[in-house]
């Protein structure tokens, strides 16, 4: 679910002009999962934008406050969510925390650092959401210490049915600042896409795992 819609298109757009999203339609770009992709997105060019950047954490940070109350630590993914969650913890005065791809293989061996203690409730904090795995992984890690995750809240949003599915599956409610959509219909009406190329881009996002070919 999109936050806030308004915003959700001045974020695509800006998200087009800084090159935090680089569509190539006709050369795509091959992610580490084997797919073809017509887009890559690198929401840490945010970090390079003291403006954007506090928007995005406003936005969140105000959702967060109306929509969990009761939210204990906010928690980022590593490592894009890391700064984001560092945001939104200060602007809300919560403690923040963040979980590793990896347990450290030294010291205290531990996941989660900052702390997230048993029962306490907390919000993940995302750049964005492709497949859901690295979300859902740092969910499965905090619900085993006894945390309660609440909600994900990412940046950038795919829509992809498998990753619907695994927060379906998990329990876990789902929000995003914009997605991929909302991307496409902007970057048409500014002329970052081409209307002739929306069929392609639109059959990615279907069939993510077989296109161009099917």
């Amino acid at each position: 679910m999109i936050i806030n819609q308004e915003f959700s298109k001045e974020l695509a757009l800006k998200l087009l002009e800084i090159n935090a999203v680089v569509l190539r339609p006709h050369e795509p770009f091959k992610w580490t999962s084997g797919w073809n992709s017509p887009i890559y997105c690198d929401n840490r060019l945010t970090m390079r934008y003291p403006e954007l950047r506090s928007k995005i954490a406003d936005e969140i940070a105000a959702f967060v406050k109306s929509t969990y109350p009761e939210v204990h630590v906010i928690t980022g993914t590593a490592t894009a969510g890391i700064p984001h969650a560092a945001w939104i913890a200060d602007r809300l005065g919560k403690p923040m925390a963040y979980v590793r791809g990896k347990p450290k293989t030294h010291g205290t061996t531990s996941q989660i650092e900052g702390g997230v203690k048993k029962d306490e409730q907390t919000v993940i904090i995302e750049d964005l959401i492709s497949t859901g795995e690295s979300a859902i992984t740092a969910a499965e890690v905090l619900r085993f210490v006894g945390a309660k995750v609440t909600g994900v809240v990412s940046i950038f949003n795919y829509g992809f049915d498998v990753a619907n599915k695994r927060f379906k599956d998990a329990g876990i409610e789902l929000h995003c600042l914009t997605d991929y959509e909302t991307l496409i219909s902007i970057g048409v009406r500014h002329g970052y896409v081409a209307q002739k190329d929306l069929e392609l881009l639109n059959n990615w996002r279907k069939k993510p795992e077989v296109w161009p070919n099917g």
